[in-house]
């Protein structure tokens, strides 16, 4: 295990009844580094993303957090390793009942958090670098436009500066341009940051734009891990098919 593995995961089975859904899946991402899980839908995407952190135990296997095995490491360890990281939830998920201001708060307050001139400072700081406003602080969910709402979202996962921010399809919704825009304040703020970003996506240009590590799920397995360079060199149906189409050989021209 190196220290600069964020997140490692060692021969993962999944199983629901007899329904297998990983089989013998192995992984890595070093610090600083940005994954794109890429798959069919229902190939386990989210649930192989629920288990990097903790949220959901693979059926055999292990899976290191920030260095630590999480199947040894005590419930409220396995807390504490998650508060280093971020989610950002497909669709943004965000609290329909309260303002954007509380629920990017919603955390700080979860972990008792009284000080309200260090929470509005935390806030109004977030706001700042993922392109809002204070005015925008008080609306309500309902009243944003899809990409305030990603916005809101990724300032929400940001609020406690994690070391490891997760994003299920951040672009999905969003008009290309919108997209674009979203994908690029994300590779700013990564760069700024430097925190370690896995995300599941169908979007080729945020591969291309944005990733530094690709893993590819199919039948059930894990068929490619790499650079692009390297999953476009995959003979996989899945990834002849999914890299390789009209669209991909125009968003990928001049690689592979």
């Amino acid at each position: 295990m190196t220290e600069a593995a964020i997140v490692r995961m060692e021969h993962i089975w999944t199983r629901f009844g007899d329904n297998v859904v990983h089989r013998d899946v192995s992984l890595s991402l070093e610090r600083g580094k940005i994954l794109g899980i890429v798959g069919a839908s229902g190939c386990g995407k989210t649930v192989l993303m629920r288990e990097m952190i903790g949220l959901q135990a693979p059926t055999e296997g292990r899976v290191y957090l920030f260095g630590e095995l999480l199947q040894t490491a005590r419930p409220k360890r396995q807390q504490q390793l998650r508060n280093r990281c971020g989610m950002l939830f497909q669709g943004g998920a965000l609290f329909s009942a309260l303002t954007v201001y509380d629920n990017i708060a919603f955390s700080l307050r979860e972990l008792r958090v009284s000080d309200e001139d260090l929470i509005s400072h935390l806030v109004c700081m977030k706001l700042s670098m993922v392109g809002l406003g204070a005015d925008d602080a008080l609306l309500m969910p309902a009243e944003l436009s899809g990409g305030m709402i990603k916005r809101a979202a990724l300032a929400r996962a940001l609020i406690m500066e994690p070391e490891l921010l997760l994003l299920d399809e951040p672009t999905s919704g969003l008009d290309p341009v919108l997209s674009e825009e979203f994908v690029g304040l994300l590779d700013e703020l990564q760069t700024e940051l430097g925190f370690t970003v896995v995300l599941i996506t169908h979007d080729l240009d945020t591969l291309k734009d944005l990733c530094d590590r690709v893993a590819v799920l199919a039948d059930r397995q894990l068929v490619a891990f790499g650079t692009l360079e390297d999953v476009l060199a995959c003979t996989h149906p899945f990834t002849e098919h999914f890299f390789h189409g009209q669209r991909a050989q125009r968003v990928f021209a001049g690689m592979g």
